[in-house]
């Protein structure tokens, strides 16, 4: 399945589950409220996010939310700006909301859907951000084509971030990294750094924070590398360039949520 070439994401209802008991949240992701946008409803509101904000702001994506670590501390860090996270896993959702909720943050909510149907539900120009942090490394050969880093995943991202838009990626998996950087080139994205070790070099932005799965990376002494692109006006491009050398960020700062 890929990005703009894809079949709609149909959402799992309660009715498709034979046992409750089986997966009991996915029920109790839609009785969660306000914090969770079920799948199903979530395309109805491509146009009405400010509605569902209540106010026009900068919107930012987080893809993979986890256990919505990055999610809940962003939106506390940036009240300015509304945060919409995508999550498929239905536990995870209600984990996601559970931190939105006890965190009182309502310019945040997690969405159950598929990151390959994206368009489906921000449209062209949206997006002020996308944050995407540890997506599953795929290992295995027979596995790969499932990894979400390619070039339909960055032509998608190109189409839905407004000029000025960052594109944000950690991940203890280097890949991931040389993927993005590869799937950029050539389209209108311009490369701001590049990390190989976040904790010994510094985050490239100022106002991170330090996911579940970095501090997984941490105890196992694996670094975590970033990358951060900005999206150019159309026609204009660096990121086919040699990414700059990493660079220890002479004020790192990064927020432990």
């Amino acid at each position: 399945m890929r990005p703009g070439n894809h079949q709609p994401f149909r959402d799992m209802l309660p009715e498709d589950v034979p046992r409750p008991d089986t997966n009991p949240y996915v029920i109790a992701h839609r009785e969660f409220g306000d914090e969770i946008v079920p799948g199903s409803e979530a395309p109805a509101l491509r146009e009405k996010w400010p509605e569902v904000f209540g106010r026009t702001a900068p919107l930012h994506l987080e893809v993979g939310s986890g256990n919505g670590f990055y999610l809940a501390g962003m939106a506390e860090q940036h009240p300015e700006c509304d945060w919409v996270g995508v999550e498929i896993r239905f536990k995870r959702v209600v984990l996601v909301a559970k931190k939105l909720r006890h965190a009182g943050l309502k310019n945040a909510r997690i969405v159950r859907y598929d990151a390959r149907a994206l368009d489906t539900l921000f449209p062209p120009g949206s997006l002020a951000g996308v944050h995407v942090n540890h997506p599953d490394p795929w290992e295995r050969e027979s596995k790969r084509h499932h990894r979400l880093i390619d070039r339909d995943f960055a032509e998608l991202m190109t189409r839905l971030c407004a000029p000025g838009a960052e594109l944000r990626i950690k991940t203890d998996f280097e890949p991931h990294v040389k993927a993005l950087l590869k799937a950029c080139a050539g389209l209108p994205w311009e490369v701001v750094g590049v990390r190989t070790d976040v904790d010994a070099q510094g985050s490239i932005w100022g106002d991170d924070v330090v996911t579940n799965y970095q501090r997984k990376a941490r105890v196992r002494g694996v670094p975590v590398h970033a990358a951060c692109l900005r999206r150019t006006a159309n026609g204009n491009s660096s990121s086919s360039a040699a990414p700059p050398e990493p660079q220890p960020d002479p004020q790192p700062r990064s927020a432990e949520s």
